[in-house]
C-alpha cells in the first residue's frame, strides 16, 4: 500500500456468498469499494507483511499470507500481535497476564515465547486482517509465484 497510490476501487456485491456461484447479473449496478477504505483504518500506522512459517496456521494464518498491520490499535490480551523478540519480528497471539506479556503461537509445535531478563520484547503492530492469495499475482511486485 503506497501512500500516494491512486485509490483503485473494485466491485463490491451486496449478497451472501454462500460457496457458489452468482448470477451474472449482479454486478450491474453494483457499487465499487476501494480496499483501502476497507483494510486500513489508520494509513500512516498501516503496514502489510509477508508470512513465513507456519506457527500460526490454526489462526488461519499460513505461509505466504499477507498481514495488515495497524501500530496506531492498542495491542490488548488475545489479539493477534506482530512482535520484535531480541531482534526477530514474528507474529503470535498475544497473551496479558497479571501485566506480563507472552506470545502464543496458533500452531502446538511451536513453544509460548516469555521473555526473560536480558530479552527484548516490543509489541510493533496488531494484525488487523490476513490476505490469503489462492492465485499467484504474476508480475507483481513482492508476489512470487
Amino acid at each position: 500500500m503506497q501512500p500516494d497510490a491512486a485509490p483503485r476501487p473494485v466491485w463490491q456485491l451486496d449478497q451472501t456468498l454462500r460457496a457458489g456461484f452468482p448470477s451474472p447479473a449482479l454486478d450491474e449496478g453494483a457499487p465499487r469499494i476501494d480496499l483501502n477504505e476497507v483494510l486500513v483504518r489508520h494509513p500512516e500506522a498501516t503496514f502489510v507483511m509477508r508470512v513465513a512459517g507456519d506457527s500460526m496456521r490454526e489462526a488461519g494464518i499460513d505461509e505466504g499470507d499477507t498481514v495488515v498491520v495497524d501500530r496506531a490499535i492498542r495491542p490488548a490480551h488475545g489479539m493477534v500481535v506482530v512482535a520484535v523478540f531480541d531482534g526477530e519480528f514474528t507474529v503470535k497471539r498475544l497473551e496479558l497476564r497479571a501485566g506480563r506479556p507472552r506470545l502464543l503461537a496458533a500452531n502446538p509445535s511451536y513453544p509460548a515465547i516469555e521473555p526473560r531478563e536480558g530479552q527484548t520484547l516490543e509489541i510493533w503492530g496488531v494484525v488487523a486482517h490476513c490476505i490469503k492469495s489462492f492465485v499467484p499475482m504474476e508480475g507483481k511486485a513482492g508476489w512470487a509465484a
